[in-house]
């Protein structure tokens, strides 16, 4: 992930953080908001199940003329003439009529059309009658006759009759429905199971029964949601003193609940807001703050890589920003500068190094040939010896060349310059000069010198590793006397090997511990410096790969180059 990204990533999350807190709290706050406005239709619906709680109690003072019409029944005499009067002083009295102690009809009187469908009432067998006649004042549930909402009462009189009647609640339900909430909120008078009592100047939606039944067994007051075919409506409810019956307060839901759409209508836009200019803010900085950060980054790994010629604009910094990208430039120049003098340090130590290295190993063959040429000088040799002598100066000369060599590319190692130059290399055509170069010596000792390939190339550095190929199959040549010596060329994984296995002398572990150490020679009675080996390691390790060696004294040894094969 880029530095930009992350730095835009991290200036979102300080604006975006805390408004998560607040969108919590504001969600908390509307579920309490709507909860609120529902308080406001329980309100109503217990102000109106009150005021219908007040119209049952004031029906109990007007059912005064009882008394009257007990003393007419108690003088045998007819109480027809008050029935009558308290019908035409009382409209919402549909009927009335006096029951006997048993329950039984003996006086009625209302309208003719009415009483010809209403039955004579006989409350004998109501099983409830003897405790009516304990109650001031019963009423039953609600009814519906000829498209009027209507309810019973029973009203005991003093000389143990009763007063029966029907009262109209049409009055009552006509002043509901004057009642408005908004637009489109209403009252309703609903039974117990869900059937609204209306007239035909009232428009009832098609309530759902079951719906409304199951909310009245609830325990809260609240409707929050109920269907119809159409809308959806919310409101409340509240008991009546009439069995079975609440008066109910629903609207539509978005009309309810308007203003909270319009406040989140609002917070929306204000949080689309802020994240529009959270956004393009965090955008800009994260460019403005990154730019820089990516180039110095950018700037700092070059660095770490060697290269010290970097250098960054100073002109895409700002504030501290452009301080620092010229500290970061003098400190490049500086680092450059301190290099080249280190360089010029090395440089020196290194010589030095080179002539304490080879003052040894050069005296030998430089004694040898001032030896040989002070005897050729001399003319007291034949013309055989001339040819012996010249021939060994030869071999020394050779020997002092491989040495200076040797003892160059140890100080070319430890100062870090040797790199190699990775391509894909034949694996079939490097073996074969290898073996072409070195199969006289081999057929010298009657060695056989054999190749295997499974691989057909590697990655590496054709010079490098031809070198190091050449040294370890001439080391196995030179280590054994009888026998092979083999090359095989291989791969597992991810990984290209390449081995030289002989049947010489062996290695044992002690001899192992210090093969790949400079000036290290296992026998000392054969020719060399120790230093092959040493840089034939270091050549693998540059290419990113191992030079490993497994021996047994008296079984021969086998030295295993492992190459990565991705290409690098």
């Amino acid at each position: 992930m880029s530095t930009f990204s992350k730095l835009f990533k991290l200036f979102l999350l300080v604006v975006f953080l805390p408004l998560v807190p607040l969108v919590l709290l504001l969600s908390y706050y509307q579920v309490h908001l709507k909860d609120n406005i529902l308080e406001t239709h329980v309100n109503l619906a217990e102000i109106v199940a009150s005021s219908l709680n007040q119209h049952i109690e004031d029906l109990g003072w007007r059912l005064s003329f009882g008394q009257n019409v007990a003393v007419q029944l108690a003088k045998k005499q007819n109480p027809t003439s008050s029935l009558q009067d308290a019908l035409a002083v009382n409209p919402d009295f549909l009927m009335l009529a006096i029951l006997d102690k048993q329950g039984k009809e003996l006086y009625r009187v209302g309208p003719a059309p009415l009483l010809k469908n209403i039955p004579t009432v006989d409350l004998s067998e109501d099983p409830e009658l003897p405790q009516l006649a304990t109650d001031r004042l019963s009423i039953s549930s609600f009814d519906v006759v000829d498209g009027r909402p209507i309810s019973e009462f029973i009203y005991p009189l003093p000389n143990g009759d009763y007063l029966y009647g029907i009262l109209s609640f049409f009055s009552f339900l006509a002043r509901l429905q004057e009642q408005r909430i908004g637009n489109t909120g209403r009252i309703y008078v609903v039974s117990q199971d869900g059937i609204v009592y209306a007239n035909e100047y009232q428009y009832t939606p098609a309530f759902d029964e079951n719906a409304l039944k199951n909310i009245f067994a609830s325990r809260s007051p609240f409707i929050k949601k109920l269907k119809s075919a159409k809308e959806t409506y919310v409101g409340a409810f509240a008991p009546t003193p009439i069995l079975g019956v609440y008066i109910t307060v629903l609207q539509l839901k978005k009309e309810a609940f308007r203003s909270i759409y319009h406040t989140n209508i609002i917070l929306i836009l204000f949080l689309l807001t802020i994240g529009t200019l959270a956004y393009f803010g965090a955008l800009t900085f994260a460019e403005q703050l990154g730019e820089p950060i990516a180039a110095l980054s950018e700037a700092a790994n070059e660095v770490s890589h060697g290269n010290l010629d970097v250098h960054v604009e100073e002109e895409i910094g700002w504030g501290e920003f452009k301080q620092l990208i010229s500290d970061f430039n003098k400190m490049t120049a500086d680092l450059k500068d301190y290099q080249q003098l280190q360089l010029q340090a090395q440089i020196s130590e290194m010589k030095e190094n080179i002539f304490r290295s080879v003052a040894h190993d050069l005296r030998a063959p430089l004694l040898g040939l001032q030896g040989y040429l002070f005897i050729l000088q001399s003319g007291k040799v034949s013309k055989k010896e001339e040819k012996e002598y010249l021939e060994l100066m030869g071999q020394a000369a050779k020997n002092l060349s491989v040495l200076l060599e040797d003892v160059l590319d140890v100080s070319r190692v430890e100062a870090g310059m040797m790199e190699p130059h990775k391509q894909r290399v034949d694996v079939k055509s490097l073996l074969k000069q290898v073996t072409d170069t070195l199969a006289p010596t081999a057929a010298e000792k009657n060695l056989t010198l054999q190749c295997e390939e499974e691989i057909t190339t590697v990655w590496a550095d054709p010079k490098l590793l031809q070198r190091v190929i050449m040294n370890l199959v001439s080391n196995a040549i030179k280590f054994t006397e009888k026998g092979f010596v083999k090359i095989h060329a291989w791969k597992k994984g991810k990984t290209d090997y390449l081995s030289v296995e002989d049947s010489g002398i062996g290695l044992s572990e002690q001899d192992i511990k210090g093969l790949f150490q400079k000036y290290h020679q296992v026998n000392e009675g054969k020719p060399g410096f120790g230093l092959g080996l040493f840089i034939s390691r270091q050549m693998v390790v540059a290419h990113g790969g191992t030079l490993e060696v497994a021996s047994q004294p008296g079984k021969g040894s086998t030295f295993t180059i492992a190459l990565p094969q991705e290409e690098a």
